[in-house]
């Protein structure tokens, strides 16, 4: 043991400033010596130990004694005594009456030595037991809740202190409550008030307080008794010079405290009072923080219908697919009225039955399932359909009518049994039932009626618009694209010797583009091709495109030259389209049999001539866009045209396609070609529209034309 130790080295120095071949150290009193340690050969004896107990007890200074390993002189260490020094000189030294007083001095030294290390000892054990206390809550308070933390130094407080009563309060509105006890009973909250009351009073770190004695107890005094409280040593638990709680003993006989039992508690209330503190910030914010969160949880979901209504809005507004339409109201309706599931239908032809021609399901585990369900057909009798578009109002469907109405809602009886809930809204456009709209709830705690019903028949309204508009465009879609190809060729010829393949996108969404190319075979077996680019879209470019399908339908047969043919052309054009507006035109005749292509070009991108080796070059027939100008002349440009060799047409909406600022370009045009030039024309031209749809990513800004025609061999 570390007293052990400190007795051992005590008796060490002892001997050696002694001069003394041996030593022993005795602690106690009378008979209840205890041997703290030793020197040298001189070890415990029951005549050694009789003799420091005689001394001791005799009280008297020192003793000298001769024995068979030499002279043993026994000191009284300290008085009152605490305790005896033995020290051994072998070799028959004597020891005289001088230096016996000499060693009697030397004894007092020594007995300050032991006391000083003994209260050492003490204190390392308190401070020991200080830290581990201190470890022991400050674990309990980063890890675990304010009560264990409060509990667990009550609980080692009173190992430590030995005291079977321990209390912690805390301070709450002026009023005070026991957080964590032992040992207590009775009405000792009121006690704690009072002693709390005293110690403030008094500004001390710390109370003792002796009911028998001080009597200040007041009002208190009665519960004090009822308590069993006689004494209590407390501290005040301080934030800010605040009270916020009190930590108090109660022995059972008053009790002085040593420092180190002082510094104990002072830490101890010090750290506790910050953990109580910080636990009560933390249950105010943890509080504000679940109120703010409730608050913020509503904006979430208020800004999550507002995205789902403008979701919904801004589909109505741009698309004008009817499927994206629906598709997206669909989804948004589940999101916008927090239901399950949502499913437009529209009537069939017959107008009998509604199929499904949108569904939105909302947890994907039971998607598949639902959407087996939702996607069937639902037939209305005459009479329901005439009283939903009558009543415009949300029909609440119950397990019942489900069954009666057959179909789809059929499937939904089970579960509206059960407390789930459906609903089929009308949406009508001019008094014409054009769609329903059904939501349907699972939770009986989210019933579809009442203002869920009521919002998904405001979006209905919206829907209508929007459904007449997706009609209104398809129908105009199918009249632009029966004009389109009225005005492109139905099939492309076959000559002998040549591949044709050609491709066409107009930007337009519903107008006609103003894109249009032709082929005529003319009488002496050569091929003409022409392609034009005519401003703008709609009605006024589709009488522009039309004019120029017939010029040169009824000169290129009588001007084979293409130079010839331009200059014709662009007397018709200037003579008959409105001021402004202009076409670019590009014509090439090309002779399989003799391998040859003649070209001319009024404005118009000149046209690549893809080598069999893959080389791209330009063939450079230039001259003003028709219209402009009447009377103008345009130069046929000559090329050989090998076996395997391509000429290919196209627009400005080929090279302009753009991503951001950039634009796809020409370079990037004849890396394609010089790729693909062994393949078939038809895939060349489609492979020229895919790179420029990815490069635009999906939005060509401009029409789109190619036209790719290449000699297979000699015709």
């Amino acid at each position: 043991t570390e007293d052990g130790r400190s007795g051992a080295r005590i008796a060490r120095v002892a001997a050696l400033a002694a001069g003394a071949d041996g030593a022993l150290l005795w602690r106690g009193s009378g008979a209840t010596l205890d041997n703290r340690g030793s020197f040298g050969p001189l070890q415990p004896s029951d005549a050694l130990l009789r003799t420091a107990s005689t001394i001791v007890a005799d009280n008297r200074a020192a003793v000298t004694e001769t024995t068979e390993a030499g002279t043993v002189v026994t000191l009284q260490l300290g008085q009152p005594p605490i305790g005896a020094l033995q020290l051994l000189f072998a070799s028959g030294r004597l020891v005289a009456e001088p230096e016996l007083a000499r060693l009697a001095s030397f004894a007092v030294r020594v007995a300050h030595a032991l006391r000083f290390a003994e209260r050492a000892g003490e204190l390392g054990l308190e401070l020991a037991q200080t830290r581990s206390l201190l470890a022991v809550v400050g674990e309990a308070i980063s890890h675990l809740s304010l009560a264990h933390a409060l509990d667990t130094a009550v609980g080692h407080l009173s190992l430590l202190l030995a005291e079977d009563r321990v209390a912690v309060y805390l301070v709450d509105d002026g009023t005070v409550t026991a957080a964590a006890s032992r040992g207590m009973n009775g009405p000792h909250e009121g006690v704690a008030a009072a002693v709390l009351g005293l110690a403030l009073s008094g500004r001390r770190g710390h109370l003792a307080f002796d009911r028998d004695r001080d009597g200040e107890l007041g009002s208190a005094a009665a519960e004090a008794e009822d308590a069993d409280v006689r004494t209590v040593i407390a501290l005040p638990l301080m934030i800010a010079d605040e009270p916020i709680g009190l930590l108090a003993l109660y022995p059972e006989e008053p009790r002085e405290l040593t420092t180190g039992e002082v510094t104990l508690l002072e830490a101890l209330a010090v750290q506790l009072a910050v953990a109580v503190h910080n636990a009560q910030l933390h249950e105010r914010a943890t509080e504000l923080a679940a109120r703010l969160e409730g608050v913020l949880e509503l904006e979430r979901d208020a800004a999550r219908r507002l995205q789902a209504l403008y979701e919904v809005s801004r589909s109505f507004a741009q698309s004008l697919s009817l499927e994206t339409t629906l598709d997206v109201l669909a989804e948004s309706i589940v999101t916008l009225l927090g239901v399950d599931a949502a499913v437009i239908r529209m009537p069939d032809e017959r107008g009998v039955d509604f199929t499904a021609r949108a569904v939105h399901v909302d947890d994907r585990r039971v998607d598949a399932a639902a959407r087996a369900i939702l996607s069937r057909p639902q037939p209305f009798p005459r009479t329901e359909l005439e009283a939903l578009v009558e009543s415009g109002r949300p029909l609440v469907v119950t397990a019942s009518h489900a069954q009666a109405l057959g179909g789809s809602l059929a499937l939904l009886a089970p579960f509206l049994e059960k407390g789930s809930s459906c609903a089929v809204v009308p949406v009508t456009s001019a008094g014409e039932l054009v769609a329903t709209l059904t939501i349907v709830s699972l939770h009986p705690s989210r019933p579809v009626a009442g203002e869920t019903a009521e919002t998904a028949l405001s979006i209905a309204g919206q829907a209508a618009l929007a459904i007449d508009n997706a009609r209104l465009y398809a129908q105009q879609k199918e009249f632009a694209d029966t004009m389109q190809r009225s005005l492109l060729p139905r099939a492309a010829p076959d000559p002998p010797g040549l591949e044709l393949g050609d491709v066409y996108e107009s930007s337009a969404r519903v107008d006609v583009g103003g894109d249009v190319y032709d082929y005529l075979q003319l009488d002496d077996g050569r091929l003409a091709v022409v392609l034009g680019d005519v401003m703008g879209h709609g009605v006024e470019a589709t009488a522009d495109m039309a004019m120029a399908k017939f010029v040169f339908r009824s000169l290129a047969r009588e001007l084979t030259d293409p130079g010839a043919f331009l200059a014709a052309a662009n007397d018709v054009v200037a003579s008959d389209i409105a001021p402004g507006k202009f076409i670019t035109m590009v014509e090439v005749v090309i002779d399989a049999e003799r391998g040859e292509v003649a070209c001319a070009g009024g404005g118009h991108p000149a046209p690549r001539l893809v080598l069999p080796d893959g080389t791209v070059r330009s063939i450079d027939a230039r001259g003003l866009a028709l219209g402009i100008e009447p009377k103008q002349e345009y130069a046929t440009i000559r090329a050989e045209l090998p076996p395997g060799a391509s000429v290919v047409l196209y627009t400005d909406g080929v090279v302009e396609a753009r991503r951001g600022g950039e634009q796809f370009g020409l370079e990037r045009f004849d890396q394609l070609l010089a790729e693909r030039h062994e393949q078939p024309p038809g895939e060349i031209a489609l492979a020229a529209l895919a790179a420029c749809r990815e490069w635009s990513q999906g939005d060509i800004g401009d029409d789109f034309a190619v036209v790719v025609i290449k000699r297979t061999a000699a015709a």
